[in-house]
C-alpha cells in the first residue's frame, strides 16, 4: 500500500505490486511473515462502515479520508441549488443515497449547457475530493474501449464533453446504469465476472444531441445548467473546506423521496425541459414532420385533439417531400408515440389537405388513433414553435 502524492497536497493510497525479491531486498526476508495474506480480492462499497476486509478476502473499495464533522455548509448548499435548481431536494436526496447507499441503482446524471463558466467541471472535481479514488474520469474512447478493469469496480464513472454518436455506445450506458453484474476485462487477462455499481455522470456543451435516446427513455436525469453570475476562482477550494460538514448534513437529514422504481426516483420526478429538448431533437424527421402537419389543422380548427388513421397520415405527408409508408407510420404511433388505435371501425372526423393546399375536415370510418394537443406541445415544443 502506497501513499502518492498530489499537486493540491494531498495523497492518494493504493496497491502496487512488488515481487518477493524486492521486499526482502528493502526489508529482509523476515518481513515476509509480517504481512497479511488474503484468499483473494473482493470489493464492497461502503462510505460509513467500512471493512478493509470480508471473510479473508482483500477489500479493493478505498475507504473515504473525510470524516463528517458539525459544521456549516453554506456554500455547498448554495453551489447545489445552482446545479440542481428546481430539483434541489432531489439532487440532495441523490447524494445522501451515494454516501448512505453506494448500491442502490440511481438514474444517469447528465449536467448540460453550451455557455461556458457554469459550473460543471467544478462539480465533478467537488464530486472527486469527495468520494476520492471511487471515482473516476473516461473520455469517450475510453469507455468504448473493450477494456475496463480501470473502472468497473468504480462507485462514480464521469465522462466530460461526452458525445456518444453511436447507438451501441447508448445501450450499454442504458445497460450498465441498471445491471448489478459486469464482465472485467483486462490487457491479456481472461474477462471475470463482477458485481457493478457504478453510477454515471455525463458532461456536455451540447445540449441537444451530445446522446441518442428516445421518449420512452427513463434512466436519464438531464439538467440544464446556467451560467455562474459571479464567477469565483476560490469557490472549488470553499466547498473541498465543507465536506466534512457536508457528510455531517448528509447523514442527519432524512432523505424527502421515496424508493419507488428500482433507480429510486420516479421518471416524473426527473423529466426536465432539458430531457424534453433532446428527445425532441432525436426524433426523425417524419416525427417531426407529421407532428407539424396535425398541431396546424388543431390551430385551424380550435380543436383539443384529432383523429387519424395511418392512410390519412401517409396521405398528408406524401404533400410533403418527407418519404414514409404505412408500416413506419403504424410503428410510429403504436410504438414511439405509444398510442392505441380504436379496436373496431368507427365514425371520426377525418382531415384532408386538398390539392390548393386548403385543409378540411370530414366524416369517415376506420380504427383511428387520437392525437391531443397537449401531447404534441409537450413532445414536439420545438416544432410547434417554428410554425
Amino acid at each position: 500500500m502506497v501513499k502518492a502524492p498530489t499537486i493540491a497536497g494531498h495523497f492518494n493510497e493504493f496497491l502496487v505490486h512488488w515481487n518477493m525479491e524486492t521486499i526482502k531486498q528493502d526489508h529482509g526476508k523476515n518481513y515476509l511473515s509480517k504481512i497479511s495474506k488474503y484468499d483473494g480480492f473482493t470489493c464492497i462499497p461502503n462510505h460509513i462502515d467500512f471493512k478493509p476486509e470480508y471473510l479473508g478476502f482483500y477489500n479493493t473499495y478505498s475507504p473515504l479520508s473525510n470524516i463528517p464533522k458539525a459544521g456549516d455548509c453554506y456554500e455547498t448548499l448554495g453551489f447545489l441549488k445552482h446545479i440542481f435548481g428546481d430539483h434541489f431536494s432531489l439532487g440532495l436526496d441523490y447524494l445522501q443515497l451515494l454516501y448512505q447507499k453506494p448500491v442502490q441503482i440511481l438514474p444517469i446524471l447528465c449536467l448540460v449547457s453550451k455557455e461556458r463558466v457554469t459550473g460543471k467541471s467544478t462539480f465533478l472535481k467537488w464530486m472527486k475530493a469527495i468520494f476520492e479514488n471511487n471515482l473516476t474520469y473516461l473520455t469517450n474512447d475510453s469507455f468504448s474501449s473493450q477494456f475496463n478493469a480501470d473502472w468497473a469496480n468504480k462507485l462514480l464513472i464521469c465522462i466530460d464533453e461526452v458525445l456518444f454518436n453511436k447507438e451501441e455506445l447508448t445501450e450499454r450506458i442504458k445497460y450498465l446504469s441498471t445491471t448489478n453484474i459486469n464482465k472485467l476485462e483486462a490487457k491479456g487477462k481472461d474477462k471475470r465476472e463482477v458485481e457493478f455499481f457504478g453510477k454515471f455522470i455525463l458532461c456536455s456543451n451540447n445540449e441537444t444531441n451530445f446522446i441518442k435516446i428516445d421518449a420512452n427513455e427513463t434512466r436519464f436525469w438531464v439538467l440544464k445548467i446556467p451560467v455562474i453570475k459571479k464567477e469565483r476562482i476560490d469557490l472549488l477550494q470553499g466547498l473541498i473546506e465543507e465536506i466534512p460538514a457536508f457528510l455531517n448534513f448528509l447523514n442527519t437529514r432524512e432523505l424527502e423521496s421515496q424508493n419507488i422504481t428500482r433507480m429510486w426516483f420516479t421518471p416524473r420526478q426527473i423529466k426536465t425541459p432539458a430531457l424534453l429538448r433532446l428527445v425532441q431533437n432525436n426524433r426523425n424527421r417524419v416525427e417531426k414532420e407529421l407532428a407539424s402537419i396535425l398541431f396546424g389543422i388543431i390551430e385551424k380548427f380550435e380543436l383539443e385533439e384529432i383523429q387519424l388513421c395511418p392512410m390519412d397520415a401517409l396521405s398528408a405527408l406524401n404533400r410533403t417531400r418527407v418519404k414514409t409508408d404505412l408500416t413506419q407510420l403504424r410503428r410510429l404511433l403504436k410504438h414511439d408515440w405509444n398510442l392505441t388505435n380504436q379496436p373496431n371501425s368507427n365514425s371520426y372526423q377525418k382531415f384532408m389537405i386538398l390539392q390548393d393546399g386548403t385543409e378540411i375536415l370530414t366524416e369517415n370510418k376506420g380504427r383511428y388513433f387520437t392525437i391531443t394537443k397537449e401531447f404534441l406541445l409537450e413532445n414536439f415544443d420545438e416544432t410547434m414553435t417554428g410554425l
